[in-house]
């Protein structure tokens, strides 16, 4: 069934276009006098248009006292303006029928709108409002300040966000990148609007944003409609070089006592960067550990033959200047160090025996057949091309990328598995019931 369905886009990636319904990606880039980096797909098969702006805004420029700070400012960019209420902007968009929304992560913070192309005009209005003139009211900062603090003692209380957080903690001690986005209840309570206002206006600039737009509109009707709702929108300082990291730390069992039925279990290390040049082989060879779901050897090895876990996967995060390795687990609290033993086990596999052709074919027709997948949408081909410029990956990624994972050879494979499968600088944290996770 996997290769009947994907066949069809595979072939396009072949030819060098992506389908959307019926359309190609087609991208252009231009650089405009602002400083604002934008990229175009013309789609006219429906009359809307996506736009994705990231922005480096993201909470590596949080100040030590004050994390959280870019998650809340980004919150409240929708509730409230120099002239809107929040309510005038939930109107204005209920009336247009759009949808805007906004994100933040470690490096960037994300501005996401949808509309119909006769609306695009007040659209571009209402967004240029919103993030160049926000005004950040103090009742709105104390409501959403109240949500953020409910959202991370939820967090909290999820034993897998705390294996999460504690393996960041780990791997990236005294940086950004080990804290979470949402910062603590106690930094959260003290950030003041001033501190808001002037990370706005310090970091919201067009010199620091890539917009990507995608439907129907071209390319150079995008420029003059973008010229004219941010013809205010001035450049400021540049985002700045990539954060230093310390060494990377050893191997260590970190053990966080909850009262649970099920222990959460996460081992892994630091990883690789996007730019990496063996980015595509750790991914193929990665499907084989852990990422491809019921095909893969842990789930194979862990939960069919076993029975030890319900859920087992393995992931490369791969930032634009860091990444990470993490093999995770949730298994009943007396079989937890069983299930870690077998992990390192197929770990330890993945580096020792090559793996197979079908194991190889398998993992390539997946990666390769679900890639135009992930670009079904206007919304979702705008987040790929904003996220293509932003690792520099280049306007023909989407030509190369099938020839990138096709070219892999099961030598490949066991050369990553080597070179960044690392036992022996393994993290390994345990969230559950201690007393009942013997040494056995």
């Amino acid at each position: 069934m996997k290769n009947k369905l994907f066949l069809p886009a595979v072939i396009m990636i072949l030819l060098g276009t992506t389908a959307v319904g019926e359309a190609a990606i087609t991208p252009r880039r231009s650089l405009l006098n602002n400083g604002m980096v934008l990229l175009t797909s013309e789609q006219r098969t429906l009359p809307m248009v996506s736009i994705e702006i990231l922005i480096h805004a993201g909470s590596r420029y949080d100040t030590p006292k004050q994390a959280g700070l870019a998650n809340l400012a980004a919150k409240l960019l929708t509730d409230g303006t120099q002239r809107r209420t929040a309510l005038q902007i939930s109107e204005t968009l209920d009336f247009l029928g759009a949808s805007l929304s906004t994100a933040t992560g470690h490096d960037l913070a994300s501005v996401s709108m949808t509309i119909l192309k006769k609306d695009l005009a007040a659209g571009l209005e209402l967004l240029a409002d919103v993030l160049t003139n926000s005004a950040f009211p103090p009742e709105e900062i104390e409501r959403q300040k109240q949500a953020v603090i409910a959202s991370i003692r939820a967090r909290e209380e999820q034993p897998g966000e705390i294996a999460e957080q504690r393996f960041s903690q780990a791997v990236f001690p005294k940086t950004p990148y080990g804290l979470p986005v949402e910062g603590d209840e106690a930094s959260v309570k003290s950030i003041p609007q001033s501190s808001l206002k002037e990370f706005h206006q310090r970091l919201y600039r067009p010199n620091r944003s890539i917009v990507a737009v995608v439907g129907d509109i071209s390319h150079d009707e995008m420029i003059q409609a973008l010229d004219q709702a941010f013809d205010s929108w001035t450049k400021g300082e540049s985002p700045g070089k990539a954060l230093p990291l310390s060494a990377a730390p050893g191997a260590e069992t970190i053990r966080v006592k909850r009262d649970l039925t099920q222990a959460n279990i996460v081992l892994g290390h630091r990883g690789v960067s996007r730019d990496n040049p063996d980015y595509y082989a750790i991914q193929v060879m990665n499907y084989i550990l852990g990422g491809g779901g019921f095909s893969s050897r842990a789930m194979e090895s862990i939960r069919n033959q076993r029975g030890l876990a319900y859920s087992v996967y393995s992931y490369f995060s791969a930032e634009k200047n860091h990444g990470t390795f993490q093999f995770v687990m949730q298994t009943k609290n007396e079989t937890a160090l069983e299930a870690i033993r077998i992990a390192r086990q197929e770990i330890r596999r993945m580096r020792e025996e090559p793996v197979s052709e079908i194991e190889l074919n398998e993992a390539k027709d997946y990666l390769t057949g679900s890639f135009p997948l992930r670009l079904d949408t206007t919304r979702r081909v705008a987040n790929f091309l904003a996220q293509v410029e932003y690792f520099e990956l280049g306007l023909d990624y989407p030509e190369r990328y099938g020839e990138l994972i096709r070219r892999v050879t099961p030598a490949d494979v066991q050369r990553v598995a080597q070179e960044y499968l690392e036992p022996e600088k393994m993290i390994t944290i345990i969230v559950g019931n201690q007393d009942k996770i013997s040494e056995k």
